[in-house]
Parts: C-alpha cells; structure tokens; sequence
C-alpha cells in the first residue's frame, strides 16, 4: 500500500463556479479524512472569499468545453446566468452547500484558509473585504511554507 497522504494545500485560481467548487470539494474530502489542509485563493479564485462576490459566483460559459456549447452561444447575454441556476439546481438535488457555506463548513472543520498578496494588491483589496473564515494575506513564499511537506493541488 502507498504513503498516506498527511497534508494537502489547495490552489483556487479562478473565480467561476466550475473553477471553485472542484478546490472546495477536494479540501471537504481531505479533510473529511483527516488530512490537513491549506487552502489559497489567488487571483479571480479571490472571488470565492471575497465578502461582496462570493455569493454572486456564475458557471464560466464561455469557452467552457465540459457544458457542450459552442463558444458564440456561451457569449449571449443571460447564458451565463441560465447554466448558473441550472448547476445549483443539480447541486441543491444532491445537498451540495452554496458557495460561501462551503467555505465555512471547510473553515470549521481546521482548515487554513489563506489570501494572495500578491492578487489582494494588485486588485486593491484589503483584509475587510474577505470573509471572516479568511485567516490571513500571506505572499507565495508563505504559502510555500505552509504547503512544505504535503501535495498542492492547483484548481
């Protein structure tokens, strides 16, 4: 039998629904197994902690190969929303908690939950504008740091 796997930490990058939910559900599932987990959020994947987006997140249509649209229909004004409903309808069937209560629930079981600074910067952010489940800003090297030891897993 393999090493068993002691520490992950999850890289969220992107700020749609299908580019933080696969994040949050393979922390959930770490975690659920008694893994440590650190979670950093960098660039749109802010979104996903961020206080005033985190519960306007919408399913990327654009360009998106997996929803089997072509890419002009993905661009029409309205589709976007219309896949986003859709998925949290298929989501609430199987009891898979919103967004910002899935952060919370990860939150909650110990997982660190960590902001780039590198992105808060760059989009000028600051700590008041995450949710509190945000411990802290840290660079890449902090992360680094923290990651020292187990897998990262890039979303």
């Amino acid at each position: 039998m393999g090493e068993q796997i002691e520490k992950v930490s999850v890289v969220i990058s992107k700020g749609s629904l299908d580019g933080i939910y696969p994040g949050l559900i393979m922390a959930n599932g770490a975690r659920a197994e008694g893994i440590e987990v650190n979670m950093f959020f960098t660039f749109f994947g802010l979104d996903a902690i961020n206080k005033k987006r985190h519960e306007h997140i919408k399913m990327a249509s654009v360009g998106n190969p997996g929803i089997h649209l072509a890419t002009w229909l993905g661009g029409f004004p309205g589709v976007s929303s219309v896949m986003t409903k859709y998925m949290e309808k298929q989501m609430d069937k199987l009891d898979i908690p919103s967004l910002p209560e899935f952060v919370e629930m990860i939150a909650d079981t110990g997982a660190g939950m960590y902001a780039c600074k590198a992105s808060v910067d760059l989009f000028g952010l600051d700590p008041s504008d995450f949710v509190d489940q945000v411990e802290a800003i840290i660079t890449v090297g902090d992360f680094y740091e923290k990651a020292a030891g187990g897998q990262i897993i890039f979303t």
